[in-house]
């Protein structure tokens, strides 16, 4: 049975560059979300943002020597976190140009997080930005591939939030069946107004930080960042660091609304009860659950009535948007990266910010940081727009 192990990982988020300075964030408690300094929006003074605080030349410096001419923040941020991604997995340039080496992103907004510079080139209005091959959202996975000479299989995914859960899914999926001996997954979304107005219009966006899982909940704060996992055939990942294994995953879609999870949580139930038994794990031996935990009204509830239906009594459990906002395409991704710190250091993240538990249900997330744990199995879920809900089983 071929095992798909994760031997490397790579994150920017509004907790910092690196995975050292996310980790220490989480283990300290302090989040990343505030009034955004480099975002340019109508909207700066009215919503918190999960904002990567490093501005958009700053970010370009940290790329080093090479030509990036063209790349948006969106590509900038993906190409910090790919790149620790492979350095830790200690891939070198022969690795990464097998045929049998692939490389699956996934983003929502892509190059429109610059969303002036496009309206420009739309309208074919002066000279044409340096930016007009890279606003489609699979641009940041074209210039990696080419820049880091990728000859393998490559794909973008766009499912809304649950993006780069499914590019970890397909990756898993390769491996598995054969046709890949690694595969590097994950995604990557910037702050646009594309989004912030858009989530604006739905009214789900709270003006202050936001509350998962808490009664008083007023919508979630958007944020941006990347995340990047080495998935690899065990047999070929030698005497590396093993952060965890995939185990499995569910995918459904509940095609119940085109923003809201249906009232049964038909979609949480099969996405969570598919990872379960992709990876032959029964419900009662799961340590924790990193859920999609928005701060909406519908998402907060409907997950909850999901997770109760397949555990009765819920494992441990909180949602890391607290930290970083919601990432949109980076969302799987990021917190498969969190889940996957519980596993290799046996510790569960708190839910920032609880105070008082959803009336219907009387859930308690877990509140402070639990240390020294026996962390074996962890489920990471994203649901997306459309009812596009992804749940990933990691394992020991």
């Amino acid at each position: 049975m071929t095992e798909v192990v994760v031997t490397g990982i790579g994150i920017v988020s509004p907790l910092g560059v690196g995975a050292g300075h996310n980790l220490q964030n989480l283990r300290e408690k302090k989040h990343g979300l505030s009034r955004a300094d480099f975002f340019e929006t109508r909207y700066v003074e009215a919503f918190p943002f999960g904002e990567v605080k490093f501005s958009d030349p700053e970010l370009k410096a940290m790329l080093g020597a090479g030509s990036f001419r063209g790349f948006t923040r969106t590509c900038m941020l993906a190409f910090l976190a790919f790149r620790e991604a492979i350095e830790d997995a200690s891939l070198e340039a022969d690795d990464l140009s097998r045929f049998d080496t692939g490389f699956i992103s996934a983003s929502t907004v892509g190059g429109m997080c610059y969303t002036d510079q496009l309206y420009v080139d739309a309208n074919a209005s002066g000279e044409a930005s340096e930016f007009v091959q890279s606003y489609a959202a699979s641009a940041h996975t074209r210039h990696i591939a080419r820049h880091f000479g990728i000859h393998g299989f490559s794909d973008t995914i766009n499912t809304a939030c649950s993006s780069s859960a499914n590019a970890i899914a397909l990756g898993y999926r390769l491996i598995r069946a054969g046709r890949m001996k690694r595969v590097i997954v994950g995604g990557v979304d910037s702050l646009a107004k594309y989004t912030v107005n858009g989530f604006n219009s739905l009214r789900i966006l709270s003006e202050d930080l936001c509350l998962p899982f808490d009664e008083n909940r007023k919508g979630l704060n958007l944020g941006e960042g990347a995340g990047y996992l080495v998935l690899e055939d065990g047999s070929v990942s030698g005497n590396k660091r093993r952060y965890g294994k995939v185990l499995g995953y569910g995918n459904s879609n509940d095609a119940y609304h085109a923003s809201t999870i249906s009232p049964e949580a038909a979609g949480v139930v099969k996405a969570i009860g598919g990872a379960l038994r992709s990876g032959n794990v029964d419900p009662g031996k799961i340590s924790y659950v990193n859920t999609h935990g928005t701060g909406t009204l519908n998402n907060d509830e409907m997950e909850l009535l999901g997770m109760l239906r397949i555990f009765g009594k819920l494992p441990y459990f909180s949602s890391t948007k607290g930290y970083t906002g919601h990432t949109l395409g980076a969302a799987g991704a990021i917190e498969a990266i969190f889940s996957l710190f519980s596993l290799s250091h046996n510790e569960i993240y708190p839910n920032l910010r609880f105070e008082t538990p959803i009336a219907q249900f009387g859930e308690i997330p877990v509140l402070d940081l639990l240390t020294d744990r026996r962390v074996e199995y962890v489920l990471s879920n994203s649901f997306g727009f459309s009812g596009n809900c992804t749940s990933l089983l990691f394992g020991r």
